[in-house]
């Protein structure tokens, strides 16, 4: 584990992260969502599984679970968490290329910062929260049709954060260039009704499809 300082407007501050160094030229950034944090055996099976598709991987936690708190703080710290591991990663690596992956919070927050100028190659989301259950009238999508750099949405369809689903492919054609990965009955976590898997083995499951998603930038 390492501490990654972290320039917000309340102050400096460092947060934990994981690296786990790959030799395929490519670095997944992997945010978690807002009730978790970077250990969770979600994102841990997910970078497991990136590893071994020689991805380097860096899991991090935002500040306010380093502050022991339950919810997001505002978004402008999350944002400059994302430029701090970043940098952090591109010291790592500075040949690779850079990945954005996040669960639902995590994920929107980098869409967000990416939106704002930060540079990456992509940006793969692991269920984007489009907007809260049963309010399609709030979307989270004002910022999206800014972004340059391809992103790959990957949903599943009975997610309560995208109903109704005409909705979100509406917003998905308003990307500049966008793609998406449907996991047929998946919830926002991924589960799938009637089919029994530990969380760590349903993040695994979507690792080839980010990896599939970076290939062509490889080369």
């Amino acid at each position: 584990m390492t501490d990654i300082a972290v320039d917000l407007p309340t102050g400096p501050m460092t947060v934990s992260a994981d690296w786990a160094g790959g030799a395929g030229g490519a670095t997944a950034i992997i945010a978690h969502g807002a009730g978790t944090g970077k250990d969770h055996p979600f994102l841990t099976g997910f970078a497991d599984a990136l590893t071994l598709l020689g991805f380097s991987t860096l899991r991090f936690n935002f500040p306010y679970v380093e502050q022991g708190r339950r919810m997001p703080g505002p978004a402008t710290h999350a944002t400059a968490t994302w430029r701090a591991v970043v940098a952090h990663a591109r010291e790592q690596d500075p040949g690779a290329t850079i990945w954005a992956t996040g669960k639902s919070y995590g994920g929107r927050m980098a869409s967000m910062a990416v939106a704002e100028g930060l540079v990456v190659d992509g940006l793969a989301y692991l269920g984007y929260p489009l907007h809260a259950p049963g309010k399609p009238e709030k979307p989270r999508s004002e910022h999206l049709p800014a972004i340059i750099v391809p992103q790959l949405f990957i949903e599943g369809t009975n997610d309560p954060f995208i109903q109704p689903v005409s909705q979100f492919e509406e917003v998905v054609e308003t990307c500049r260039n966008a793609r998406v990965v449907w996991i047929e009955g998946g919830g926002h976590t991924f589960e799938v009704k009637g089919r029994k898997r530990s969380a760590s083995e349903i993040g695994a499951s979507l690792a080839p499809f980010v990896a599939e998603f970076a290939r062509p930038a490889q080369g």
